[in-house]
């Protein structure tokens, strides 16, 4: 078999090992030979081989003749609106997103400023195996330019949102930039908004010093005590490359991304009368089948990772999509998750609610409600259980195993397979396995209605994993 070098999101690996200089080489000589001709523009985020393997590959694409726009330091998302915007031929992000500091990657982007479908990955693996790019002849250097276009993306962030009920409504936020490139984009379009802003670890540091890349319930009680004691309306954790956005209410309650999508879905649909149906995937919380109940939108489900969303709401005409892990699409900028934008959209609906204009699915739908706090906001999604974790298991014959014992275990309400294993005890609880597609471990998700129900299946299946491999992990 041979060897995918993509995983669920770009081409990832450690620096120096996965991913060596001559490794580089050839792969920005595949991407290049793919995209058959320039401009290409280039970006990177904060880690500290991040300039380097910049260098390898703009050098490589203008040994090509493809001429190189160099876009520097970069949110994820500013790097893909700009190729979209400015009708490059396609991009490349160099980033490895929320993985630890000694990780790098490279993540293509298509001409429409999202990343390529799974069959234009196998395309680029096929060229770096077969090394179809020494068959060509390269006479003509391409050239480097450098490109500024974060103020084109900051003000078509703006253009979405309606600033006059933001800044009218006088809005506190704490912004944790996890020392990501988000730091340099994010902060700027709240102060623009007219909101109060405390700015925490918005230093970019390649060794993610303060939190790591990832933000995690474990790592954000800075933030979430920054919030709740100092009478903020809300926090907001960012990843490495900015691409995905973790909320705190002003109690300092952190909520997944997956509500935050579902809250936006209703929204953009009911306030802002935007006509879309809604993608995510099959991880995704029970509350977005109720709202879309409630909305009469289908919800189409897809497999874990943002390449899945992009293509479903391509697939589908929708212009709405979201992650569990923070990542929330907004349509009509880009069919892309964009930590920025979503940041921009909660301070309007926080804005709609506090001026009274937000409608509240859970009571009248037809009459405002009056509560005026993003946790009165969330409520009105009511009230399931989560339980997120993940254990690491480096041998993919550990992964089958535990994922064919899990579906085989117990009586149960169903299984699906759409990614992993989800396994339903009722029509309102369940279990989930899945494989990562860019670290050695096996993601663990759970919900239900019922806390001791979660828990107790939770605790039942961590059991039997810890019984089969016989390893020491806690529970």
């Amino acid at each position: 078999m041979v060897k995918r070098l993509f995983g669920t999101n770009g081409i990832r690996g450690v620096f120096g090992q996965d991913l060596s200089i001559e490794f580089l080489i050839d792969i920005a000589f595949s991407i290049g030979y793919y995209f058959e001709k320039g401009p290409i523009v280039l970006g990177f985020d904060g880690r500290s081989s991040s300039l380097s393997i910049s260098k390898i590959v703009s050098a490589v694409l203008m040994s090509m003749g493809i001429d190189v726009y160099q876009m520097g330091l970069t949110p994820t998302p500013c790097l893909q609106y700009t190729v979209k915007n400015l009708k490059m031929s396609g991009g490349i992000m160099i980033t490895a997103s929320h993985n630890p500091k000694e990780y790098n990657g490279l993540k293509p982007v298509s001409n429409l400023g999202y990343e390529l479908s799974r069959e234009e990955e196998i395309k680029i693996e096929s060229i770096y195996h077969q090394k179809a790019f020494l068959n060509k002849r390269y006479d003509v250097i391409g050239n480097l330019f450098e490109l500024n276009a974060l103020d084109q993306y900051i003000n078509k962030v703006l253009s979405f949102v309606d600033r006059e009920i933001i800044e009218k409504s006088n809005i506190r936020i704490v912004m944790d930039c996890g020392n990501g490139v988000q730091s340099i984009i994010a902060p700027l379009i709240a102060k623009k908004l007219g909101c109060e802003i405390l700015v925490m670890n918005g230093i970019i540091d390649p060794n993610f010093s303060a939190r790591g890349s990832e933000p995690k319930m474990d790592n954000l009680l800075s933030l979430t005590k920054m919030v709740s004691e100092n009478g903020y309306d809300l926090g907001v954790a960012y990843d490495g490359d900015g691409d995905r956005s973790i909320f705190s209410d002003e109690e300092g309650i952190i909520h997944w991304g997956d509500k935050t999508g579902s809250l936006l879905s209703y929204h953009l649909i009911k306030n802002k009368k935007l006509e879309t149906e809604i993608v995510c995937p099959i991880n995704s919380s029970l509350v977005i089948s109720r709202v879309g109940d409630l909305l009469n939108k289908k919800v189409h489900f897809t497999k874990v990772g943002s390449v899945e969303v992009t293509y479903g709401m391509k697939n589908t005409g929708s212009l709405i999509g979201f992650e569990e892990n923070g990542g929330f699409f907004y349509g009509p900028l880009n069919l892309v998750r964009d930590g920025a934008i979503t940041t921009a959209l909660i301070l309007e609906m926080l804005g709609y609610y506090k001026q009274g204009y937000l409608v509240n699915p859970s009571h009248n739908i037809d009459s405002p409600n009056e509560a005026s706090t993003l946790s009165s906001i969330y409520s009105i999604l009511g009230e399931t259980f989560q339980y997120k974790s993940s254990i690491n298991l480096s041998s993919n014959d550990d992964i089958k195993r535990v994922l064919e014992i899990c579906s085989e275990h117990g009586s149960v309400f169903k299984v699906e397979k759409v990614d992993g294993v989800k396994i339903w005890f009722d029509a309102e609880s369940w279990i989930m396995f899945r494989p990562s597609g860019t670290e050695p471990l096996i993601r663990i998700y759970s919900e239900s209605n019922d806390h001791s129900l979660m828990n107790s299946k939770v605790k039942e299946y961590l059991s039997l994993i810890k019984k089969l491999l016989n390893i020491e992990f806690n529970i």
